[in-house]
């Protein structure tokens, strides 16, 4: 039998429950789960913020496993059979068809309407098909990435579902050598989201968030300057920014906070005919009140959405943390881990913003 936490419902305690070893079909693929994250997605879950969740689930979308068994040969987007004892991880986005309009016109996967994510829209009554388990078992078709030569489980997940999402978000932004960046989020989105900014060719990065250990964290990842939002406030913050701009406002602004209030701030600190970037939006925490005028229209500003991440986010991202994984740490945004018994505890230290990024490690693997 296999052990993993079950998020029952909204607002429930998580329970252990177990489950017949998983028998794969042709194509499949079983992990020993070494360590999955505990995202602020996952606390949105906790209280039921996003739409069509089918709980109870297993949560854990972003995760590292060792690979146990397969099913016949399965091989990675390189064309490398996947073998047993690799440690790997995956893309949580699955069954996108390529069939459909989204798929094959607009080319955005994100929105094909048969896509599901594991950790998050399959049922735990499918199966090991989330991360906060001790195996994971891998459907036909779900695409596999080994961790490159020197990259350790503990680097891939310190960068984890941050890792994606940051590249995403400044692959939307179009950042432009020598722009100026502002990222509203400190958390680990913003924290890759800085290290790809800086990559990208950003001038200057300034990182806005909270607490203080993770902005010291956005200089270690090569943010010119912080602001602190317990301490410095929104006119205090726009001061700042059209300070070291020439009175004109960034070139680029990426929200990757999960805050609504931020997407009330963000334009503001754009300039004329800048660009928006909304990524931490992902659950439906509430409205908010802009001006369409000043904000956004009188300011000719370019507005993106950014939802989820695709196959390429992942697999570059990798890439890149691969050749600059002594230049920014991800591995140092790894503060908690957390046993199978402690989800609860997982998730309250997310929410409360203690942990930087909490791992729960349903077995024997530690850091």
């Amino acid at each position: 039998m296999v052990r993993a936490a079950v998020m029952t419902q909204p607002l429930q305690p998580l329970e252990v429950r177990e489950y017949p070893d998983p028998e794969p079909a042709a194509g499949e693929v079983v992990l020993e789960t070494l360590c999955s994250e505990v995202c602020g997605t996952d606390v949105h879950l906790y209280h039921g913020r996003l739409a069509g969740v089918p709980y109870p689930i297993i949560p854990g979308h972003v995760s590292v496993g060792r690979v146990m068994e397969t099913a016949g040969e399965v091989l990675d987007v390189d064309g490398r059979p996947v073998e047993r004892d690799q440690i790997v991880t995956f893309l949580d986005v699955h069954e996108t068809c390529g069939h459909c309009w989204y798929c094959l016109v607009a080319q955005e996967t994100t929105k094909c309407p048969h896509r599901k994510v594991y950790g998050i829209t399959y049922p735990a009554d499918e199966g090991l098909l989330g991360g906060w388990s001790e195996q994971i078992l891998l459907k036909a078709g779900v695409k596999i990435v080994p961790l490159p030569e020197g990259v350790e489980v503990v680097d891939y997940i310190g960068g984890g579902c941050g890792l994606s999402t940051g590249f995403h978000a400044v692959e939307r932004a179009d950042i432009r050598l020598g722009d100026t960046v502002v990222v509203q989020g400190s958390g680990p989105v913003g924290l890759s989201a800085t290290a790809f900014a800086r990559l990208s060719g950003a001038d200057q990065v300034i990182v806005v968030g909270a607490p203080e250990n993770r902005l010291a964290l956005a200089e270690a990842f090569e943010a010119d300057h912080t602001l602190d939002i317990n301490r410095v406030s929104p006119d205090e913050r726009l001061e700042f920014v059209l300070g070291v701009t020439a009175g004109r406002g960034a070139d680029v602004v990426i929200e990757v906070s999960g805050n609504p209030q931020a997407v009330v701030e963000g334009p503001d600190l754009a300039r004329d005919g800048g660009t928006y970037v909304i990524a931490g939006q992902y659950t439906d925490a509430g409205s908010i009140t802009i001006n369409p005028h000043l904000q956004i229209n009188k300011k000719h500003l370019n507005i993106r959405g950014c939802w989820g991440t695709a196959f390429t986010h992942v697999y570059r991202g990798l890439r890149l943390m691969a050749r600059y994984r002594d230049r920014f740490r991800w591995r140092d945004l790894v503060s908690h881990t957390f046993l199978l018994e402690e989800a609860d505890e997982a998730l309250a230290s997310v929410e409360k913003l203690e942990a930087t990024k909490a791992l729960v490690v349903p077995g024997t693997w530690r850091l």
